[in-house]
Protein backbone atom coordinates (compact mmCIF):
# COMPACT_ATOMS: atom_id res chain seq x y z
CA UNK A 1 0.00 0.00 0.00
CA UNK A 2 1.50 3.18 -0.56
CA UNK A 3 1.94 5.92 1.66
CA UNK A 4 -0.40 9.14 2.01
CA UNK A 5 1.79 12.18 0.01
CA UNK A 6 1.99 15.32 1.90
CA UNK A 7 0.36 18.50 0.11
CA UNK A 8 2.27 20.54 2.16
CA UNK A 9 5.95 18.88 4.03
CA UNK A 10 8.03 21.40 6.73
CA UNK A 11 11.42 20.43 4.83
CA UNK A 12 10.33 18.84 1.30
CA UNK A 13 14.38 19.54 0.57
CA UNK A 14 15.24 16.77 3.19
CA UNK A 15 13.68 13.72 1.24
CA UNK A 16 13.33 12.45 -2.77
CA UNK A 17 10.00 12.15 -3.60
CA UNK A 18 10.83 9.66 -6.65
CA UNK A 19 9.05 6.74 -4.70
CA UNK A 20 7.44 5.88 -2.09
CA UNK A 21 10.41 5.10 -0.09
CA UNK A 22 10.95 9.05 0.50
CA UNK A 23 14.93 8.57 1.42
CA UNK A 24 16.71 11.26 2.88
CA UNK A 25 18.27 13.32 -0.13
CA UNK A 26 22.03 11.72 1.09
CA UNK A 27 20.68 8.11 0.61
CA UNK A 28 18.90 7.39 -2.19
CA UNK A 29 18.15 3.63 -1.77
CA UNK A 30 15.96 3.33 -4.89
CA UNK A 31 18.22 3.98 -7.85
CA UNK A 32 16.08 5.95 -9.57
CA UNK A 33 19.09 8.45 -10.70
CA UNK A 34 21.57 10.40 -8.73
CA UNK A 35 19.66 13.52 -8.15
CA UNK A 36 16.72 13.54 -5.68
CA UNK A 37 13.18 14.37 -7.34
CA UNK A 38 11.68 17.54 -5.57
CA UNK A 39 8.26 17.89 -4.28
CA UNK A 40 5.77 19.62 -6.25
CA UNK A 41 6.04 22.49 -3.93
CA UNK A 42 9.81 23.07 -4.58
CA UNK A 43 8.54 23.23 -8.14
CA UNK A 44 5.68 24.78 -8.38
CA UNK A 45 4.59 27.13 -5.33
CA UNK A 46 2.49 27.01 -2.65
CA UNK A 47 -0.91 26.33 -3.96
CA UNK A 48 0.57 23.15 -6.46
CA UNK A 49 -2.31 21.51 -6.22
CA UNK A 50 -4.70 23.53 -7.05
CA UNK A 51 -3.96 23.11 -10.89
CA UNK A 52 -2.76 20.45 -12.86
CA UNK A 53 -5.00 17.37 -14.58
CA UNK A 54 -7.70 17.12 -11.59
CA UNK A 55 -7.63 21.25 -11.12
CA UNK A 56 -10.93 22.50 -9.70
CA UNK A 57 -11.29 24.76 -12.64
CA UNK A 58 -10.85 22.12 -15.13
CA UNK A 59 -13.58 19.47 -13.22
CA UNK A 60 -15.61 22.76 -13.69
CA UNK A 61 -15.21 23.45 -17.61
CA UNK A 62 -15.88 19.25 -18.01
CA UNK A 63 -19.27 19.82 -16.20
CA UNK A 64 -19.92 22.31 -18.00
CA UNK A 65 -19.34 20.98 -21.55
CA UNK A 66 -20.20 17.51 -20.54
Amino acid sequence: MAKKFPINPKHPERLCWGCDKYCPADSLACGNGSDRTQHPIELFGEGWQEFGLDSPEEQDEAKDSG
